[in-house]
């Protein structure tokens, strides 16, 4: 295999997972935004809302758990290395037509590995926090399109999903 052909990063040269090692790569300014939604029934979503739900404010929970869980990932994505987060943002953002609510996190740093990670995590635990704090009136959500949109920073530059 050359050294210009794809490769799984954290698996050794034996197949055994291991941490990268970035201690020689540049600092450089690295951002990361990922993208997810939750869908519900429109009841849901007007019960979110009208912040009278039972459990409390669940936007503002939401944003509260997905910015907890960016600054959390290392403890629980093996491998993932902790980072100096210096810029995390959680917006949450009702969708009429899903109906339900999208959920968007921007994180960044100057570091020595990317924040890809940390932001698709950030997504993923506002859109869990938002069905823990609305289930008891809709089961049925469903969570679904969790992906990175965009990137930049690093050696392997930057990436756009409107690009593609």
């Amino acid at each position: 295999m050359s050294d210009d052909a794809p490769c799984l990063t954290h698996l050794s040269e034996t197949g055994k997972a291991d941490m990268v090692d970035v201690g020689q790569k540049a600092v450089t300014e690295r951002r990361a935004t990922a993208e997810g939604s939750i869908r519900m029934q429109p009841e849901t979503l007007a019960l979110i809302l009208s912040g009278n739900a039972k459990k409390g404010d669940v936007i503002a929970t939401a944003r509260l758990a997905g910015i907890m869980a960016a600054k959390k990932t290392a403890d629980l994505i093996p491998l993932c290395h902790p980072l100096m987060l210096t810029r995390i943002a959680v917006d949450i953002t009702p969708m009429e037509d899903l109906p339900g609510l999208h959920v968007t996190a921007t994180v960044g740093l100057a570091g020595q590995t990317g924040v890809e990670m940390e932001a698709l995590t950030a997504v993923s635990v506002a859109c869990l926090t938002i069905y823990d704090m609305a289930k008891a009136v809709d089961r049925a959500m469903e969570i679904g399109a969790v992906r990175l949109v965009a990137k930049s920073g690093g050696k392997s530059g930057d990436f756009n999903r409107e690009a593609l």
